[in-house]
């Protein structure tokens, strides 16, 4: 009888220690085509004063360094990353 009580009460607490399986985020794939960054590659090395004077037709995005970003992704946007000299160092779609 104590052998079933026993196996009755930890039985709820083993099934609470089951840890279902945690979704592994997927991060953004690296599609340099979605927003026409494959197009831009030339620019990496160049100052970042070369984007004044360009015109583009989807949303844009200059990233100096050390600036915060907020993480929402959009595959359409382009997106310039400046190292700390202003120089353009990425050119990636997001």
């Amino acid at each position: 009888m104590k052998r079933a009580f026993s196996l009755l009460l930890c039985a709820p607490l083993l099934a609470a220690c089951v840890m279902e399986p945690s979704p592994v985020p997927v991060p953004p794939s690296d599609n340099l085509a979605s927003c026409g960054a494959d197009d831009l590659q030339y620019l990496v090395g160049r100052p970042g004063v070369v984007l004044d004077g360009m015109r583009f037709s989807q949303d844009v995005r200059v990233i100096q360094y050390g600036m915060a970003v907020t993480m929402d992704y959009n595959p359409y946007r382009l997106n310039f990353w400046l190292d700390r000299r202003d120089v353009i160092e990425r050119v990636v779609c997001g």
